[in-house]
């Protein structure tokens, strides 16, 4: 999805000025405290920061006063209004060259802790949007889907695992409108994906952390009109929602507590946790226990099964002994190329071919992930080329994309609760052009894994909203992965 705060449909008119309605530049839902800044140019004048309000709902912020709003959440679907004040009201029709320029830092994305109070280091979003826009007072139209897609071969019990999918492939599209809830899980039903369903928490719950009564019943009346299966519950931390500090383990606990009990109302049997700090893991373990809810931590790329922040996790859990916890294997741990989807938004920001040969010499080497984002960066700068054009992804280019090998998901087979089938791109030949599903589905065959492959497609967090239908391809990877692991039993 475009890393942006406008598009070209964003210019409203407005009683004081101009408004533009604003997107959430990211594909979780965040607290207005993410707001680091924003900065106005229109006509290639800056609009001074006392002239700009932020709109949300029926509040108004002045700019200064967003970092604070750590209570106030900013739902993925919610399309606030940035108001500039003008000597006219602009009209409808009449068009400006608009330059927006927004710092927000991912709450849950946590580089370093604080320390002595302190708050912790985050990982940075950096927006630059200019474009010329039409004063507009209506949305852009959604597109017209595919429906000529042959109908799902059906599972059979000898199929060695389930599938299903985490509404997050679709992000891109639930946060520019083009469904709403009910109409997402139709659209994935009419596919033929299914019957697992797995939700990304802070992405599809209005009221995140807490599950609503309403809530409920619209997942409810869903799922027993399509006969889904709630699979995976996936739950952050949001370590730094507040700007002054970080989260206290009390905090931790009575968050996580929240999410678990929302968990438990949907009928979840499993939670994807983020922390797997020892502590906060034992205070939590009796409220896994009374809820029955399965707790699995997601490896992720850099890291694979064996490194060494994970050894500590599988240290911790050898120390608790509970059957609750596991794993949850992220195959964006596991890849043999970076995907051609990063490639061609990294292109699209301005790397030249040099450039992206050097990024995936860089990607392919032994060195930590930060050893090898700073080298990345510092051969950006010495060819006067700004990291800041690339948005996060001069940082998400390495840590969403590892390249372990896919043989050491065996040395934790018993302890995998749940995959993340993770992709960017099927081709032309039914494949995964980045990740080895040949290879990945042989090693959960043999290991005697038996629970979902959950499809996530995450190529949108680099293509263009409508490049490619992501739930179509999500499909295309169901009958990938089905063919796979029909041949292997067929030998």
């Amino acid at each position: 999805m475009p890393n942006g705060l406008i598009h070209a449909d964003s210019l409203r008119p407005h009683p004081d000025g101009l408004a533009l309605r604003l997107t959430i530049p990211w594909y979780r839902s965040l607290w207005l405290s993410s707001v680091t800044s924003l900065e106005l140019t229109v006509d290639g004048k800056p609009v001074p920061q006392d002239d700009l309000r932020f709109v949300l709902g029926d509040r108004e912020y002045r700019l200064e006063e967003l970092p604070n709003q750590s209570e106030t959440l900013w739902f993925l679907q919610e399309h606030p209004l940035l108001v500039a004040k003008g000597e006219r009201p602009v009209e409808l029709g009449e068009k400006y060259e608009i330059t927006l320029v927004g710092q927000l830092r991912l709450p849950y994305m946590q580089i370093a802790p604080g320390k002595d109070g302190a708050p912790g280091m985050y990982v940075p979003n950096f927006v630059r949007d200019s474009l010329s826009l039409t004063v507009t007072d209506a949305d852009a139209p959604a597109p017209a889907l595919v429906s000529d897609v042959p109908p799902a071969p059906p599972a059979t019990d000898a199929d060695p695992f389930r599938l299903g999918l985490t509404l997050y492939s679709a992000s891109a599209e639930f946060r520019a409108g083009w469904y709403d809830f009910d109409g997402l899980l139709d659209r994935v039903s009419e596919l033929g994906i299914g019957p697992g369903i797995e939700i990304v928490a802070s992405q599809m719950v209005p009221t995140y952390p807490v599950v609503s009564d309403e809530f409920e019943r619209t997942w409810r009346t869903a799922f027993d009109r399509h006969g889904f299966d709630a699979s995976s519950f996936g739950a952050n931390l949001d370590m730094g929602r507040r700007r002054d500090r970080d989260m206290t383990p009390d905090e931790e606990f009575a968050f996580s507590e929240l999410m678990f009990r929302g968990a438990k109302k949907l009928g979840f049997p499993l939670v994807r946790i983020q922390s797997a700090k020892p502590e906060l893991l034992r205070r939590l373990l009796p409220i896994a226990e009374e809820l029955e809810l399965k707790l699995a931590y997601e490896i992720h790329a850099p890291m694979g099964p064996n490194a060494e922040p994970i050894m500590k996790v599988r240290d911790t859990y050898a120390a608790l002994d509970s059957p609750l916890l596991g794993f949850v294997a992220d195959f964006s741990s596991t890849m043999h190329a970076m995907s051609p989807t990063l490639l061609r938004a990294v292109q699209r920001a301005g790397l030249d071919d040099e450039a992206l040969a050097r990024l995936q010499q860089i990607w392919a080497t032994d060195a930590t992930m930060q050893e090898r984002q700073q080298e990345f960066i510092g051969y950006l700068t010495g060819r006067d080329f700004d990291p800041g054009r690339l948005g996060s992804f001069a940082h998400l280019a390495f840590n969403m994309h590892g390249h372990v090998d896919p043989r050491e998901w065996a040395d934790i087979m018993p302890q995998i609760m749940h995959v993340h089938a993770k992709f960017y791109d099927i081709d032309e030949h039914g494949q995964e052009p980045a990740i080895d599903y040949p290879e990945l589905v042989r090693v959960f065959v043999e290991g005697g894994y038996r629970g979902y492959w959950s499809s996530e497609w995450e190529g949108h967090a680099f293509a263009e909203l409508g490049e490619v239908d992501p739930l179509v391809l999500v499909r295309r990877q169901h009958d990938l992965i089905r063919t796979t692991m029909r041949s292997l039993q067929a030998v």
